[in-house]
């Protein structure tokens, strides 16, 4: 049996008809969707997916999606809303309702019960002039040709556009609402992307008070014992008013020692390196990052300064690294469409 065909053949019908269901779908039905989002949100209400079955887990992960864009959403499965958890409705809240057949028992039982009006009620329905159909106001029609199992019956190529056309709706609520990426990463604050777009320099950062420091006017011989006693891989050079002056780092010390008859007793001044790559307190990690891995040679230690030039600590790379930030800048980059 030719399983590697099967397997595509499932891929390329599924994918068919996700193609199909973006042709049917209208403008007027995206613009009532943006009045129901829109109303949603200026209400303070909620988003409900009600689904059985496969469709509920469709609708589970959709409201898990809008969710993690800022649009407060739930599921809300019809058998337990009619015992006890309708409570969790509200007439300001919006509700989806995924079926296949769009004849789903559990939900026409739920519907008369329901505070929420018509006017606010979605469909990702199999069958649009079914009885859940004359029951919403707006309905996207999540109607296949064949189901991709063998036997036309397992919920596969329904559930599949079911679960795009509502990540569709995902999309468009994103776009409504002009999410950025650090709105995003507000509710992901555990994730790799959260920690990439809400860990600032300062929040990692090793403060003045653990660095090496010292004068221009100091020795060499100094810099080696102070960078030993404090092994950060970095010295800040201050002036007499403290404010920054330059970086010693240990390629500079290595560098001085290919030198013929290095003197320990040289001053700083004439080693060290007087206009470095800078980082800020209230930057991004991540951006840090950027500028540490962005050039010809890798950069492993920033100094941090704040206003006029104060010398507040230093960034390492090892630091961020082990923060588990390590996407590159481009990848977190977003785009409006045109």
């Amino acid at each position: 049996m030719e399983y590697l065909s099967i397997a595509q053949k499932v891929l390329q019908l599924e994918a068919q008809a996700l193609l199909e269901a973006s042709d049917k779908i209208e403008e007027e039905q995206v613009k009532q969707l943006v009045e129901m989002l829109r109303s949603v949100k200026e209400n303070q209400g909620q988003l409900i997916f009600c689904g059985v079955g496969k469709s509920g887990f469709i609708g589970q992960k959709l409201a898990s999606t809008f969710c993690s864009l800022g649009l407060s959403s739930h599921f809300l499965h019809p058998v337990e809303a009619l015992h006890g958890d309708l409570g969790r409705v509200g007439k300001n809240d919006a509700i989806v309702f995924i079926s296949n057949s769009g004849n789903t028992e559990e939900i026409l039982k739920l519907i008369p019960f329901l505070p929420i009006p018509k006017e606010m009620r979605i469909g990702l329905l199999g069958n649009i002039n079914s009885p859940l159909g004359k029951d919403c106001r707006l309905v996207f029609d999540c109607s296949v040709k064949k189901e991709a199992c063998k036997n036309n019956q397992a919920p596969t190529t329904s559930s599949t556009l079911a679960l795009a056309m509502g990540d569709a709706m995902a999309v468009v609520w994103e776009y409504l609402v002009n999410l950025s990426k650090e709105g995003f990463a507000y509710n992901h604050p555990g994730g790799l992307l959260g920690k990439s777009l809400r860990i600032k320099v300062s929040d990692i950062m090793i403060p003045k008070s653990k660095c090496p420091i010292l004068s221009p006017k100091d020795s060499l011989k100094d810099a080696i014992i102070d960078m030993t006693n404090r092994p950060l891989g970095g010295l800040a050079l201050v002036d007499e008013n403290r404010s920054f002056v330059g970086i010693l780092v240990d390629g500079d010390i290595r560098r001085f020692f290919t030198k013929a008859d290095p003197d320990l007793n040289t001053p700083i001044s004439e080693v060290m390196n007087v206009s470095p790559t800078f980082a800020s307190p209230d930057e991004l990690a991540i951006d840090a990052l950027y500028e540490m891995e962005n050039r010809e040679r890798q950069i492993g230690i920033l100094p941090v300064l704040g206003k006029n030039s104060e010398f507040l600590g230093f960034i390492r790379i090892h630091d961020i690294l082990q923060q588990g930030i390590s996407i590159k800048k481009d990848s977190l980059e977003t785009s409006s469409p045109a």
